[in-house]
This record gives C-alpha cells, sequence and structure tokens, in this order.
C-alpha cells in the first residue's frame, strides 16, 4: 500500500511516498481503508519533533481519518466490514489502511462526506471540550475568537452560535472576515501581522475593547497565542476565562497582574490528554457533535481536497498559515 511518511527530522517537504505492507488487524483491532485524512496543526509539529508525542520513524502524520472498514480482527464486536467510520488516530493517517482500537471509532452518519467527516473530530472535539469544560460558556455570554477562519477558530465560532454566546471573530484579512461571518459570527476584527510595537498593542487592544462591548469578553479562545494574546487578554471581562489553545505565532509572555485586576482565569484546552483520560465524556461529546453535524448546525468547511502524493503541500498550507476551514487529503477515490 502506499503510505506518506516522515523519516527524519524536518518540513513537510521531506515527506516521501513509500510503497509499504499493508498492516492487518490484529486481537481486539480493526483495519480501516482510509478514504480521507484531515491535517492539522500538531502535524507541522510532529514532523519537527516539535510536538509533545514523538512517534517513533519512520511514520505517516495524519491524525483523523474516515474510510471503511476492510476486516476486524478476533473479539471485536459491534462493527461489520463495510461500515463507514471515522477516527482519531493521532498520526497514521496518511496511508491507505491503518489499524485502529475499536474504541476510537465513530460511525458516519448518512448524508455526511469522508471528507466532512474527517474534518470533525480534532477541530469541534478540541472546540466543545474548551469551550463548556474550560471556559464554561453560556448563552448571553460574549465570545471573542482569535484566528477565527481556521478549522479550530471557524468551529468556534458555530459552537459558541450554538450555545447562544455572542460571537467575535478575529482575523487578518477582510475575506476571512467574510468566511466568519458566513459562519455566524456577530462581529469581526481585523488585525495586522506581528511583530506589534506598544502602539499598535494598544491600538489592537482598543480594537478588542470596541467589539466586546463595556463588559469584554467573558470567554477568548485563542488559537495563535504570540502578539495577539496580550491584547486579548486586556478586553477581557471580570471573572473571565481566557482559553490557551494553541500558539503558531508563538507562546505569548502574558503579563500575570492583569488576571489580578480583572480577576480572570487563564486555562489550558489539552484536548488529546482530554479524550485519553475522561473516555465516555470524550464520546458523548462526539456523539452530541454528530447529532449538531446531521441537523445542519454545523459545518465544517472544507477549502482545500488534495490527494495524498500532494499531503506534504497540505501540511504546508497550515504550516504558513494559508489555511481557511479544512485541509483534507484524499487518501483513495
Amino acid at each position: 500500500m502506499k503510505a506518506l511518511r516522515t523519516h527524519a527530522i524536518g518540513g513537510p517537504e521531506t515527506l516521501t511516498l513509500d510503497e509499504i505492507d499493508p498492516p492487518v488487524a490484529g486481537p481486539g483491532q480493526v483495519l480501516v481503508a482510509v478514504k480521507t485524512c484531515a491535517i492539522n496543526f500538531p502535524d507541522t509539529l510532529m514532523i519537527r519533533d516539535m510536538y509533545q508525542f514523538k512517534p517513533q520513524r519512520p511514520y505517516s502524520p495524519g491524525g483523523e481519518i474516515a474510510g471503511v472498514i476492510e476486516a476486524i480482527g478476533e473479539g471485536v464486536t459491534g462493527w461489520s466490514v463495510g461500515d463507514k467510520v471515522l477516527a482519531g488516530t493521532g498520526n497514521g493517517g496518511l496511508c491507505e489502511k491503518v489499524v485502529v482500537d475499536p474504541g476510537r471509532l465513530f460511525r458516519i452518519p448518512e448524508g455526511v462526506s469522508f471528507e466532512q467527516a474527517a474534518s470533525l473530530l480534532m477541530t469541534y472535539g478540541t472546540t466543545i471540550h474548551g469551550l463548556r469544560d474550560r471556559g464554561h460558556l453560556k448563552a448571553g455570554d460574549t465570545l471573542l475568537v482569535l484566528g477565527a477562519a481556521g478549522g479550530v477558530g471557524l468551529s468556534a465560532v458555530e459552537l459558541g452560535k450554538v450555545m447562544g454566546a455572542r460571537v467575535i471573530a478575529a482575523v487578518s484579512s477582510e475575506e476571512k472576515a467574510q468566511i466568519a461571518r458566513n459562519a455566524g459570527a456577530d462581529d469581526v476584527v481585523i488585525y495586522g501581522r506581528p511583530p506589534f510595537d506598544k502602539d499598535q498593542s494598544r491600538a489592537l487592544t482598543e480594537q478588542f475593547k470596541a467589539a466586546c462591548g463595556p463588559d469584554g469578553a467573558q470567554v477568548i479562545y485563542d488559537i495563535v497565542g504570540g502578539d495577539y494574546s496580550e491584547p486579548a487578554l486586556r478586553a477581557i471581562g471580570w471573572e473571565g476565562r481566557f482559553l490557551v489553545v494553541g500558539f503558531p505565532a508563538g507562546i505569548a509572555r502574558m503579563p500575570l497582574n492583569l488576571t489580578l485586576l480583572k480577576s480572570c482565569d487563564i486555562c489550558g484546552v489539552f484536548w488529546g490528554a482530554f479524550t485519553a483520560r475522561e473516555p465516555e465524556a470524550y464520546r458523548a461529546q462526539v456523539a452530541e457533535l454528530l447529532d449538531l453535524l446531521q441537523a445542519g448546525k454545523i459545518n465544517p468547511l472544507v477549502s482545500e481536497v488534495l490527494p495524498l502524493e500532494r499531503g506534504g503541500e497540505a501540511i504546508a498550507l497550515l504550516q504558513d498559515r494559508k489555511a481557511v476551514g479544512k485541509v483534507v487529503v484524499r487518501v483513495a477515490p
């Protein structure tokens, strides 16, 4: 079978399309013929050994897949050959077949494409966990989303609206602002590119404050980090929750005196660890997301679909912050 793999530390240009032996479903395992694999920011870090998990090379990047069950190992019940499924794999998705623990599988609802199915778990899963469990978002709150036109950002816009919040989308261009509006954002802030000097940082703070209103943001969903984080924190409301989700723009140095002045919290959102530590809560949240997807209340925006041999280009789009919505690799027709 074909697999796009990393053999040494490096960027997406170092990945190679290899011909390897297909895996076999052992006891308690399921073999999935992969149709699509969604790309996420951790894929850009893992191949450079900059992520929390460092799989043994060679391996295929790609942490969420959709496909069809091809074989079932001894002792597995509740699944049949031919079932359409999605799964979070952590890595290994950019290959034609992958062995999966059946506890990580979810059925794809009728009418949902493989591209949409592969785009659900990491983005919307991170966001529903972040907004609900860490941010305690409730109806009537103001939610400020940084990086709101990416896959995770758009999921925050959509789920924020589902939860009844007023959503402010912060993005880097008018084109991205319109995408966020289309997803339901109530207002937008268009920011420049860092680095910011003190005057630029102060001006961005005023933009955030003006959009959030006199009571500030009750929840801030920070996917980008860097020079954007402090201006956003300065726009937080009393007892607000600042959620640290990612930092492609760099790890921010936050003035902790602001947490005292606003009596606010800075909370980490580590979805991968949550899924391992609280598997029942994770499965319940995915079931809820699948219901919302089938009901049309959320709709993953898939902006790019590339073939397996161009999987490195797909990762580069996220690495270079050029992606809008989700980027998906079509592994098989």
